[in-house]
């Protein structure tokens, strides 16, 4: 089985992407399915269930949505494996932008918006600096000048990614989208595998429960701000 993991910050469009992707691929009588996590709802598997996608969702609560991402993946893959699925699309939650969610040698696609300002690549970490596939939304609410302009500073970050322009309304784009996750890198274990960066780090006293503020109540990996 072919594995992908779909990553971005919340409301680019991942989800409408992913879908009119999937449906380029189904009309070729590819078998996909999908993993959605996010933090604390979504009604994203009804988009998939629609469009006749198995689906299955995972909700972080009140965990780091990327550190339940990777305590799940392997699950992720036994079921896709045990369903007997041609390719599996994890669709991770809408992330902070320095977040993590890719996996060395598993096909990893950014997806980022026009919308959020030529300056937003530079301010996005490794889930956009580490990406295979980098898909730009929302070019049809913006000047030609802007999304050229986005598209160089997405190409600052990441010269090596293949970047595309998909609309999630008209699925422009999606066909070209779901050629490239149908040609991933098939997948038999994640076990031992290692993530293409460190995952944020914070073991300290809000993340125990802690709600009161003041150094007193701060314990553990606590980073403090130098003031002139």
């Amino acid at each position: 089985m072919k594995l992908v993991t779909i990553a971005g910050p919340p409301s680019s469009g991942k989800t409408a992407v992913t879908v009119k992707a999937i449906a380029s691929l189904q009309q070729e009588g590819v078998q996909v399915g999908v993993v959605k996590f996010d933090s604390l709802s979504t009604q994203d598997q009804a988009l998939y269930e629609k469009q006749g996608v198995p689906v299955t969702t995972g909700l972080s609560g009140n965990l780091c949505p990327d550190h339940f991402f990777v305590s799940n993946v392997c699950d992720c893959l036994s079921w896709g494996v045990q369903k007997g699925f041609d390719l599996l699309v994890i669709e991770s939650a809408g992330l902070c932008n320095r977040c993590a969610p890719h996996i060395q040698g598993v096909l990893a696609v950014c997806v980022i918006d026009n919308l959020s300002g030529v300056d937003t690549p530079k301010k996005i970490g490794p889930m956009l600096k580490m990406a295979d596939v980098v898909v730009i939304t929302k070019g049809d609410i913006v000047s030609q000048a802007e999304r050229e302009v986005f598209a160089y500073r997405v190409r600052q970050v990441n010269t090596n990614a293949t970047i595309m322009n998909v609309n999630g309304l008209t699925g422009q784009g999606g066909h070209e989208l779901g050629r490239l996750l149908v040609d991933a890198p098939e997948t038999v274990d994640l076990a031992g595998k290692l993530l293409r960066f460190s995952m944020p780090a914070a073991l300290c006293s809000y993340c125990l429960g802690q709600r009161k503020i003041g150094s007193d109540f701060q314990m553990g990996n606590v980073k403090k701000m130098a003031f002139p």
